[in-house]
């Protein structure tokens, strides 16, 4: 901070530390702030942005040309792309350098940045919300592994977003034989936030926003590093007025408290005022509209056979959000928990202005401590957005050309779920597409190609998840790829999709094929795919079993869907793993109800079968009470030399066993 003398008595008492009313103008706040201080703004999106005292810096540095030469910290993305939230602060020579997590909804930010006319850096979100922390505890370096790889990684770009960026703000260190990168931590001079009530003794609650965000450990890093905090509040209760359970920021940790005027306290940027958003109440008739089917029901669709029950999930924003109307659709919303990283658990995902937000939540918890979760690898699976791939698995989605969208928590997020799905269209720009009788044509070839040999900027790095045990989806509307230790491979096709003219001809690179199937018909078609029943059916491990006694071996596939050689191989895996260590082959009885597998995986499975009878089984006898099914599976049995006969119950096939 500099030196410049303060004429406001307020703001003079509040500088010397002295005891008194916190309530003042946002006008005499904002005189707290000096040209050259690091000032750090709480906000996703429009919930919890400080408006009115973004509005009112902005007013006296256009008066006064003060304060300037500005460091910028702040994690999630806050602004609607018109001129709200953090592009109030977008004024030549305001700002000196500017650190932010997401740069895609303050366009002026980000023309001050393409230009060089600031110094700037973009950095995960999940790791700004863990710096404030370090920063109040006076940590040397945030220390994580989120960031390798990418464009943040030291090795590559260091989070510059431009040649006027020069400083080396990350690290790459070692522990242990493993690579993480450290980031350094500027001190905070003046933190802007934002409650619903404040009593006068500065003591904040926040009972009417959307989100708690990282108010408690930023206003603790202004604190610690001998800064200031401004808060923004709705309204002013009585001193000890306060349930003190509901307090988020303790007085002692605020200098200033000014009251908002309602057009610049919204909830969000899109809703004045949801108590459903605030946890207030639960929506009786929540629902979810259901998509038209067009390339983005498709998408989601795609994605969502990737769910499994008790799943524990996180959707980004635009395409992605499209897996929790399906999943709605379906029926199988119940069965999952979804989040969002700005604290929401459980409940219906909103979108647009919204995003971020949800209704019906089981549970709202700080954004800071919802990374802590992805970090350590809580999420079972993510779907988030597809902008460019490249030949080594690599995604971007943060900057394309002219255009800085920033990284966002994507980063924390593709880096430690168990199981990534990146959503997309193939191609864009003007794509046309037709279903025909569960049939996918192309009607007009997209102009702007999306799958390149080199992404511009690598946001997801293909080359770490290798290393890892992750699994990683590339899904389209016309095809899906996997990431594989040898590559990216292409795995499925949608129905009605020529291969070399829609697929192959439309990419930069050639990926590796080896066992290409059909995408799902019921993807492409308008009735709902009965997804609930797939979702719901028994694991593979609960669906064998031995007895000692008999020495008999049960194998009940009722109501199984085998839609891939992964389904098939876990089938042979698991008949090992329980056969093999006995030492002697068993009998053994398979249930066949309702049994189902695609047409193309037939002679997968027979192969299997095929196997497994040979090595483990002394006697088999199947069952089902399908009599088509009985006549198709004993044909094909039949057809590979294996015991045809298929009976029709559990004690006929038992009693067969026994005669044998």
């Amino acid at each position: 901070m500099n030196d410049k003398m303060i004429v406001s008595p307020v703001i003079a008492d509040i500088r010397a530390g002295m005891k008194r009313g916190k309530v003042v103008s946002v006008d005499e706040a904002v005189l707290v702030i000096r040209s050259g201080d690091t000032i750090s703004i709480d906000g996703f999106i429009g919930g919890l942005a400080p408006e009115e005292l973004l509005i009112g810096l902005e007013r006296r540095f256009l008066e006064t040309g003060e304060p300037n030469g500005l460091t910028l910290l702040f994690a999630a993305g806050i602004g609607d792309s018109r001129g709200r939230g953090i592009d109030h602060l977008a004024h030549e020579g305001m700002l000196r350098r500017v650190i932010a997590g997401h740069w895609g909804l303050v366009p002026g930010l980000q023309k001050l940045a393409l230009a060089s006319k600031i110094e700037a850096y973009n950095f995960p979100q999940g790791v700004i919300t863990h710096m404030y922390r370090d920063i109040a505890g006076h940590v040397p370096r945030t220390i994580t592994h989120v960031g390798l790889g990418t464009f943040v990684d030291p090795r590559l770009e260091g989070g510059k977003v431009n040649a006027a960026t020069t400083e080396d703000l990350v690290e790459r260190i070692e522990f242990d034989g493993r690579d993480y990168l450290a980031y350094r931590l500027p001190p905070v001079s003046v933190a802007l936030l934002r409650g619903t009530t404040a009593d006068l003794d500065g003591n904040i609650t926040m009972e009417k926003e959307a989100f708690t965000l990282e108010v408690l450990p930023l206003a603790m890093a202004a604190k610690n590093s001998g800064g200031f905090v401004i808060v923004q509040v709705e309204r002013i209760a009585e001193r000890g007025a306060l349930n003190a359970r509901q307090v988020k920021i303790p007085g002692m940790l605020v200098d200033c408290v000014v009251v908002s005027k309602p057009e610049n306290h919204w909830q969000t940027y899109g809703t004045p005022y949801n108590p459903a958003f605030s946890c207030e109440f639960k929506v009786p008739t929540a629902s979810i509209d259901a998509l038209p089917l067009d390339e983005r029901k498709i998408i989601a669709r795609r994605a969502a056979f990737e769910l499994q029950p008790n799943m524990v999930v996180n959707l980004g924003i635009g395409m992605p959000e499209g897996l929790a109307n399906v999943a709605n659709e379906e029926g199988i919303f119940d069965y999952l928990t979804l989040t969002a990283e700005a604290g929401s658990i459980g409940g219906i995902p909103s979108g647009g202005l919204d995003f971020g937000t949800a209704t019906n939540m089981d549970c709202l918890i700080d954004m800071h401590a919802q990374f802590d979760f992805y970090d350590g690898g809580g999420l079972d699976l993510a779907c988030l957005g597809l902008a460019q791939m490249d030949s080594r698995g690599n995604v971007n989605v943060s900057k394309f050309g002219p255009k800085l969208a920033g990284c966002g928590g994507f980063i924390d997020i593709s880096q430690n779920a168990r199981k990534i799905v990146f959503a997309g269209t193939f191609n864009a720009g003007g794509t046309e597409l037709a279903f025909e009788d569960g049939k996918l044509r192309i009607v007009k070839e997209g102009a702007l190609q999306k799958i390149l040999q080199d992404v511009e900027q690598i946001t997801f790095s293909g080359q770490t998840a290798q290393k890892g045990t992750q699994k990683v989806l590339y899904v389209t509307e016309r095809c899906v790829f996997e990431l594989t230790k040898d590559g990216v491979e292409l795995i499925e096709i949608a129905p009605g999709i020529d291969l070399e003219k829609d697929v192959l001809k439309q990419m930069a690179f050639k990926p590796i094929i080896r066992h290409l199937r059909l995408m799902d018909q019921r993807i492409f078609k308008a009735v709902p795919m009965g997804l609930k029943d797939d979702l719901l059916s028994i694991p593979i491990s609960q669906r064998l079993s031995y007895d000692p006694a008999t020495n008999i071996f049960y194998v009940n596939f009722e109501g199984l869907n085998v839609r891939s050689r992964d389904d098939i191989e876990e089938i042979r895996v698991r008949v090992g793993d329980i056969c093999a260590p006995l030492g002697k082959r068993v009998k053994t009885i398979v249930n066949y109800d309702n049994f189902s597998i695609l047409p193309e995986l037939e002679d997968d499975y027979i192969k299997m079968v095929k196997f497994v009878v040979s090595k483990y089984y002394s006697d088999v006898t199947r069952y089902t009470t399908s009599a088509f099914l009985r006549m198709k599976l004993g044909d094909e049995l039949k057809r590979r030399h294996l015991a045809p006969h298929i009976f029709q119950t559990k004690e006929e096939a038992r009693r067969a066993l026994e005669k044998k």
